[in-house]
């Protein structure tokens, strides 16, 4: 029934009451409990809570970049974001303890596009360049008597601390093997659950969704395969066995995906040695015998091939095999900060950061804050969490957030009003941190839980109980935020989008090209089809926020999902080609004539986009 309401709202509506569902993380849980309360605990005790304070605020954040996934994994995604914060808070402290109230905005302003662009790389840039914003306002408002360079060591302390926790604490059920390798262990079977999953729904209307799911599996394996000591030849066994295991699922993934595509029948028998392969990856164990399809068209014999291969690679203990995946270079980087979707981000970012500084400045100096008030940062602040596109649509982040904030503030003055000082304060941060990675799957749930941490880290830093100014901060940047998110920039409006799309439209390219060339290069193909699939994947989550923004500016990426829908079924139709050539050695009419329509198709889209056309061949 609910679901069914949901359904039946608006899109900007819907979106804020969508919950994340899972199972609760109770390893991420632990250490959320073990994180800031202890380090705080610590600080208060040894007389300096102010360091406590901040290394809290540190482990906070980290937290909050604490997601699933691989131990190896967890270093790039909470260690970048913690020395980013790191140099913001050195710089803050500087500029805060140097400049008058308009250098402090310009330069503010300016380092917000700066951040606002280079979040536009990735999810790990962007929790980058939000830890630096945050750290820069709380370094350059936040009253403590440490420089600068102590407060980012403590930073760093605080986000190290959890850093480590998720390195070294086992996570429960991690009993197969090496229990440092259980996320990356448990990413690789899912690619194979993925793939029986796929396998079971070929012919049905359920091929497509099974098809993206198994698109969403790789990348997250990828992703767990690709931290520290886990590059191209990776330095242990264990290791080693986790690459070759990946490989091996890449041709079993192509093959899967030709068949969906054919649309026909097979043995049931073929999603059974894929699931026989992931219980196989749990276990750290062999396979067994391996039930064969029946080979009588050309997918099912590339997916009994790949079965034997990956057979084979299971019973060889030890012996590794390259990481098949496309590593983005500088210049990737580079085009994507400096392009249309990294220029609009941060024009975007650094209007509302340089807004929220300016006018906490304006309150700041009419005394609008009380004596004992001297937090203005929170309205930058709080800013930086609202503006950030990728965190959700612009309206749903707002609501979220100002119904998280009352939530949590008023929850917090009962508690405040009950709690013995400091050390209940102190348990009130240790549990809040224990339910931030529960919270995470709502940005209204998350922001209550943040909100109540924050305030009682303002109490323990000595300064009076601020429920009510929280409020009012987080609904005058909530205002701001929609003010400026719906204002008209340069340029044409959706250009994050029409990045994705563009991304999204050069890989296909390239996958196309590289497959009509009947080169013999499978694992330059196998590379190339996973970044087109990728980049497909990060176009749909951009076209499907921006379809659940307000209609002013939904409209401005109108058309999108059905080009993103075009270049799914072109990459579909890509690999049900390579897998014929490999096969047969040339195409059938049914491939040239829907690749024909798909290119056609492809170039309508994009001039109704208005997107720039691709160079992609034509010759089929």
């Amino acid at each position: 029934m609910y679901r069914r309401v949901v359904r039946a709202l608006p899109p900007w509506l819907a979106h804020a009451l969508r919950a994340q569902r899972g199972p609760v993380p109770w390893s991420a849980v632990v250490r959320g409990a073990l994180a800031a309360g202890p380090l705080l605990l610590v600080a208060v005790v040894v007389g300096h809570p102010s360091v406590g304070v901040v290394a809290a605020i540190a482990a906070m954040l980290a937290g909050i970049n604490d997601r699933p996934g691989s131990r190896r994994a967890s270093v790039r995604r909470i260690g970048v974001p913690a020395l980013a914060g790191a140099v913001g808070m050195v710089v803050g402290t500087y500029v805060g303890e140097n400049t008058g109230a308009v250098a402090l905005t310009l330069l503010l302003t300016g380092l917000g596009l700066v951040a606002g662009s280079i979040s536009a790389v990735g999810p790990v840039a962007s929790a980058a360049g939000t830890q630096v914003l945050v750290a820069c306002a709380v370094g350059a408002g936040m009253p403590l008597p440490e420089p600068g360079w102590l407060r980012a060591l403590a930073f760093l302390a605080g986000a190290g601390w959890l850093l480590a926790l998720r390195l070294l604490l086992p996570t429960p059920g991690a009993l197969a093997g090496d229990y440092r390798f259980d996320g990356e262990r448990e990413a690789v079977a899912d690619v194979y659950d993925a793939i029986g999953a796929l396998l079971d729904a070929v012919g049905t209307q359920h091929a497509t969704n099974r098809r993206a799911a198994l698109t969403a599996a790789l990348d997250h394996a990828q992703d767990a395969l690709t931290g520290p000591r886990l590059r191209r030849y990776a330095s242990s066994g264990v290791e080693r066995r986790l690459h070759a295991q990946y490989a091996a699922a890449l041709p079993l993934a192509e093959a899967a995906t030709a068949l969906a595509w054919a649309g026909e029948s097979h043995c049931g028998r073929a999603s059974a040695g894929a699931r026989r392969l992931a219980a196989a990856v749990r276990g750290n164990m062999h396979t067994g015998p391996l039930p064969a399809p029946a080979r009588s068209m050309p997918a099912l014999r590339a997916l009994d091939d790949a079965l034997l291969h990956a057979a084979e690679v299971f019973d060889q203990e030890g012996k590794g095999s390259d990481l098949h995946t496309r590593q983005r270079t500088a210049g990737d980087l580079l085009r994507a900060v400096v392009g249309v979707g990294g220029r609009e981000y941060g024009l975007r970012v650094a209007l509302c950061f340089g807004a929220g500084v300016a006018i906490a400045q304006a309150l700041r100096h009419a005394q609008w804050y009380g004596p004992h008030e001297q937090h203005w940062y929170w309205l930058p602040a709080t800013v930086v969490f609202l503006v950030k596109p990728d965190l959700g649509p612009l309206v749903s982040r707002v609501l979220c957030r100002a119904a998280g904030t009352v939530l949590g503030a008023l929850a917090f003055a009962g508690f405040a009003a009950l709690l013995p000082r400091p050390e209940g304060l102190v348990a009130l941060v240790a549990v809040s941190g224990a339910l931030i990675p529960v919270a995470t799957r709502h940005f209204a749930a998350q922001t209550a839980v943040v909100t109540v941490l924050v305030l009682a880290l303002v109490m323990v830093g000595g300064e009076p109980q601020a429920s009510v100014s929280r409020i009012g901060e987080t609904l005058l940047a909530c205002a701001i935020v929609l003010v400026v998110g719906h204002l008209p920039m340069p340029g044409q409006r959706g250009g994050g989008v029409r990045a994705r799309l563009a991304a999204a439209g050069s890989a296909a390219q390239a996958y196309l090209a590289h497959v009509l060339s009947e080169s013999d290069d499978r694992a330059a193909r196998w590379a190339l089809r996973r970044e087109a699939y990728r980049t497909l994947a990060e176009a749909r989550g951009a076209i499907a926020r921006a379809a659940a923004e307000l209609p002013a500016l939904a409209r401005h990426t109108e058309g999108a999902d059905e080009v993103a829908g075009t270049l799914e079924r072109l990459v579909d139709t890509t690999t049900a080609c390579a897998v014929h050539l490999d096969d047969t050695g040339r195409l059938t009419p049914r491939h040239t004539e829907r690749l024909a329509e798909l290119l056609d198709e492809l170039e309508s889209g994009r001039r109704r986009l208005g997107l720039r056309e691709p160079e992609l061949p034509v010759a089929v």
